[in-house]
């Protein structure tokens, strides 16, 4: 392909994903296809000769477009939204056209220069501590996803006990039974052989009081604490941890401190949700994503740190063939020692678009109007003698039931969905099933909360 070549394929597609944007509302949102539908239209093996780009332009419509879930329809109402904006888009592409390996500064250091500057844009648009910036003791890191940097916040603390003499088939990692399956697959990955999903409260936070105990005895069994994570958000009901009471426990144990905000740590780009992140100083470390909330698509995933010595110290390991004089200077940022792969893109240009497109106003601006909207539709649920409220609307999404019981109310998401208009996902807390509707994808709009409204009025 010629640059010319390029130029006409581009342009092209930048006009066949302007449309789908456009049109995207018009689609059903789960494809109606079986299992193995879209292989028995690919052929058997890889081509032999080149095809022309026109030819595989045209199997977007005919393979692609049928196979694909419209997360970014405004009617997305399911698990968490995965946004994505025009602005990021762009973005990626034209970190894919650089074509950066940004593991090193070497190897890049705009790569690195942009990210490390751009995430301490965050810590000050957030309200997260100074400390937490590439000046202070801290700093933060891009990775793929909150998984990701939760199991290597698991690693860090696992060292750090190590290093203080404790074997690690004696460490203990601790988190609420709502917290997210990343915990519990990521202490499993690291080695540890104790994990405890801690009782929870009324509002499906985790319950100090339980916590303690549990730490006392395990202290009292000879293990050693030695994580700890709290959640601003849960996936369940988006719950909030009380950090200050956990981080108190934590410091008189000794163990790492954790914060789980993938979802609700976007929102606190808005001053009035700070107060649920209050004690976010006494942290050991952060992760929120951006590629859910803050109109950045995935992957982007931020991971802080209030001391990033103990990471670094956990991940380093430099062969010979790594060595290099800025390096060794002391004055620049190695990313590869800030996470498990050595190689890294350039993530950072996509969220810099992002910023940089919409202000911070105008992210706050949609972020206010996906909690009003919530807000909106949980007043409208309560007012409607079918259906419970089973948690708080702490963000910008409802948790409901139908009060017929839970064939009802699993029936009720069915038929939500089958409309092909919204989405939805159900789940279960407290042993009762319910669903979960979460408002927030880029474009959503009164009337998409209306539609679904219609729906559920219709169907319970």
């Amino acid at each position: 392909m010629t640059a010319d070549e390029f130029r006409e394929h581009g342009h092209a597609l930048i006009d066949w994903i302007a449309r789908y944007w456009e049109t995207v509302e018009g689609h059903d949102i789960q494809p109606d296809i079986e299992p193995g539908e879209i292989r028995r239209r690919l052929p058997g093996d890889a081509p032999e000769s080149p095809e022309p780009f026109s030819q595989v332009m045209a199997d977007l419509d005919e393979v692609v477009m049928d196979g694909l879930t419209h997360w970014q329809s405004p009617g997305w109402f399911g698990f968490f939204p995965a946004n994505a904006s025009f602005p990021s888009i762009l973005g990626e592409l034209a970190a894919a056209g650089l074509g950066q390996q940004g593991m090193m500064w070497s190897t890049s250091p705009v790569a690195t220069e942009i990210e490390s500057h751009v995430l301490d844009w965050l810590v000050d648009l957030l309200g997260l501590p100074d400390a937490w910036k590439t000046s202070g003791t801290g700093g933060g890191v891009i990775q793929m996803s909150a998984s990701d940097s939760t199991h290597t916040a698991l690693v860090v603390a696992r060292e750090v006990a190590a290093l203080r003499g404790n074997a690690v088939d004696r460490l203990v990692a601790y988190s609420s039974e709502e917290a997210h399956s990343s915990i519990e697959k990521g202490a499993r990955v690291a080695g540890y052989q104790h994990l405890r999903l801690v009782e929870v409260d009324e509002s499906y936070a985790i319950d100090p009081q339980a916590l303690e105990a549990a730490v006392e005895a395990d202290s009292n069994r000879g293990l050693v604490p030695a994580f700890v994570c709290s959640t601003i958000g849960t996936t369940g009901t988006t719950a909030v941890d009380p950090l200050k009471p956990v981080s108190s426990i934590a410091e008189r144990a000794g163990a790492w401190h954790h914060v789980d905000a993938a979802y609700g740590g976007s929102a606190m780009i808005c001053p009035e949700f700070r107060h649920l992140q209050d004690g976010v100083e006494l942290v050991d470390s952060y992760t929120f994503n951006p590629h859910k909330w803050m109109f950045t698509n995935f992957d982007c995933n931020v991971f802080y740190l209030r001391d990033r010595r103990a990471l670094i110290d956990a991940l380093s390991i430099l062969p010979p063939y790594l060595r290099n004089r800025p390096s060794e200077s002391g004055q620049v940022i190695d990313y590869r020692d800030w996470h498990v792969p050595l190689g890294r893109r350039f993530r950072a240009l996509k969220l810099w678009f992002v910023l940089r497109s919409y202000g911070a106003e105008g992210i706050r601006h949609h972020i206010r109007e996906h909690v009003r909207l919530a807000g909106d539709l949980e007043q409208r649920l309560r007012q409607d003698g079918r259906f419970e409220i089973v948690a708080p609307t702490t963000f910008a999404m409802v948790s409901f039931r139908h009060f017929d019981g839970d064939e009802a109310t699993e029936s009720l998401a069915g038929s939500i969905n089958a409309s092909g208009t919204s989405y939805v996902t159900s789940s279960r807390v407290s042993g009762r099933a319910f669903i979960r509707v979460a408002v927030g994808q880029t474009h959503t709009v009164d009337r998409h909360v209306d539609r679904l409204w219609s729906v559920i009025e219709e169907a319970a």
